[in-house]
């Protein structure tokens, strides 16, 4: 059965009488002998319906009628009594009615919900003050979830009602159920005046919730830039940590949530031992976390690591971890521009999300190659990418990585013929490590692979000499072919140092174009592509 809603047929005479307000049907109806206790279904009796009308000649008749002490505290099934109706109306009349027939102004519902409670609630400011000079509690909770009426007045931002409880005694630092105060819920709510109000009387700016939230953290995570301001300037901490693993603070909520005014006046006046500390956060986490390139960019303009730490609350090594976790790729631009350090698992995340094209841009931005415990990462990456190894294979191999990384047995057997022969031309293949030339041996024996021809001889010692000058450059003279170029060699011979004869061979032009490019996206100059093709032939 509905609880809430009314229904005619379920009403008794006398019930519609009083719902209606009709003190003259009323009047005869109780004169007959009518029962005024009958409920309808809502566990609503006659004295209900009065008080919910307002009808302060209803309420005299039916008190005077009433068959018992308790019919003025009559109960609804949700707890409810005539003088919470009456309030939560704003009748100043009933209300008195029901006060002198003995009503408790302090009753609450099934929801602990007090009749000061639902006058505040409503807006009824003479019910509020009619309520208060007669006895209603100001102290302790009104309502289900703890709230005082001083935590609504705050939300509706009736500064009359909250001048009135704050008179009467009511604790500005009054807590709900999860420790909120009504300052909290103006900060959080945005309303300007009513923590004005509260600030004034001496309320805690810096108070905190059970989850150790303060005023300042929530107003900057609603956007309220007014709320944050008048907050600072009270002595609100913008260093107070908010969280129980101690590395949230307002800057995080406003970064995360895209407040970049907010932010502006976080930045001068928060630590920035969160910005690498150990342990802590960088806001640029939260700034990527949100997807907000514009707060971003102002943390990394005013300073703020584009590396950052490693965060282990986001399960991200770095702030660029969390841009393809996420995949935010807009967000790059600006990181590089801000000068990141671009790791060698960078190069990983491209291989997984299928960025060749990024692959290859941050490998000619000087990308730290990959090395240490994240070479198994990526080599998990390579392998998934197997299929469209043109697209990065080369322009890895190019830059000086070493081939044998990533001839383990897994990446043996996952890895198609062409890539695999392609990545040997790399290498001395007379001279690997025992384990690969024995994974390499299995794989020959037990699936079709057939080498090229010329790994079956002793590499000439033209490739030998390119093996060892290549090593002795190192990758940071091989990411383009300006050094090579350099050198006062023939140009074929430039060519072969360059391993243009096994790109041609294994037709990728394309990689061919990128060593030439002297910046990220330009083309090899006519000089050079002049040069490149005196040599006909390759020097095998």
């Amino acid at each position: 059965m509905d609880f809430t809603e009314a229904y005619s047929d379920r009403c008794s005479a006398v019930g519609l009488a009083a719902r209606e307000g009709n003190v003259k049907v009323l009047r005869k109806l109780i004169k007959q002998g009518y029962s005024i206790d009958v409920p309808d279904n809502r566990g609503w009796v006659p004295i209900h319906e009065a008080a919910a009308r307002g009808s302060s000649e209803c309420l005299r008749l039916l008190v005077r009628a009433a068959p018992s002490d308790d019919y003025v505290n009559s109960k609804t099934f949700e707890g409810m009594s005539a003088l919470h109706l009456a309030a939560r109306c704003g009748s100043v009349e009933s209300i008195r009615v029901l006060l002198e027939a003995g009503a408790d102004p302090n009753d609450v519902t099934t929801e602990r919900t007090t009749p000061l409670f639902l006058a505040v609630e409503n807006g009824n400011t003479d019910a509020v003050t009619f309520l208060l000079q007669h006895g209603a509690n100001v102290q302790g909770p009104h309502s289900l979830s703890g709230w005082n009426s001083l935590h609504q007045a705050a939300l509706q931002e009736c500064t009359e009602i909250m001048r009135m409880l704050l008179e009467k005694g009511a604790g500005k630092e009054c807590k709900d159920d999860f420790g909120i105060t009504p300052l909290f819920v103006a900060a959080q709510y945005g309303k300007l005046e009513s923590l004005q109000l509260l600030i004034s009387h001496g309320a805690d700016v810096n108070c905190q919730a059970k989850d150790r939230a303060t005023p300042l953290l929530i107003a900057a995570q609603e956007g309220h830039l007014e709320c944050v301001r008048l907050l600072l300037a009270n002595g609100a901490d913008p260093n107070l940590y908010c969280n129980e693993d101690n590395w949230q603070l307002p800057i995080h909520a406003a970064a995360e949530m895209g407040h970049d005014k907010i932010l502006e006046l976080l930045i001068p006046v928060t630590d920035r031992i969160c910005d690498k500390g150990k342990g802590k956060v960088s806001p640029v986490y939260s700034a990527v976390y949100g997807g907000n390139k514009e707060c971003l960019e102002t943390l990394l303009r005013e300073g703020y690591s584009p590396d950052a730490q490693e965060c282990l609350s986001f399960d991200c090594r770095s702030p660029m971890c969390m841009v393809f976790q996420k995949k935010y790729f807009y967000f790059i631009d600006a990181f590089l521009k801000y000068g990141i350090t671009l790791l060698g698992i960078n190069l990983g995340y491209c291989l997984y999300h299928e960025k060749f094209a990024l692959f290859q841009r941050f490998l000619k931005l000087g990308c730290l190659l990959p090395s240490g415990d994240q070479l198994w990462d990526f080599l998990s990456y390579t392998i998934q990418a197997q299929e469209a190894y043109k697209q990065w294979l080369p322009y890895l191999l190019l830059a000086g990585f070493d081939p044998v990384n990533l001839m383990h047995r897994l990446w043996i057997l996952s890895v198609g013929d062409n890539a695999l022969n392609f990545t040997l031309e790399f290498t001395n293949w007379k001279r690997l490590p025992p384990a690969v030339e024995q994974d390499l041996s299995e794989y020959k024996e037990t699936f079709t692979w057939t080498p090229k021809s010329h790994f079956a001889s002793i590499p000439p010692l033209s490739h030998l000499c390119r093996l060892e000058i290549r090593a002795i450059l190192r990758s940071e003279r091989l990411r383009s072919d300006r050094f090579i170029r350099e050198l006062p060699l023939p140009a074929c011979l430039q060519d072969y140092l360059l391993y243009l004869d096994v790109l041609r061979v294994n037709g990728i032009p394309e990689a061919e174009d990128y060593l030439g490019q002297r910046e990220e996206g330009a083309a090899p100059s006519t000089e050079d592509a002049e040069r490149r093709d005196t040599c006909a032939t390759g020097t095998r």
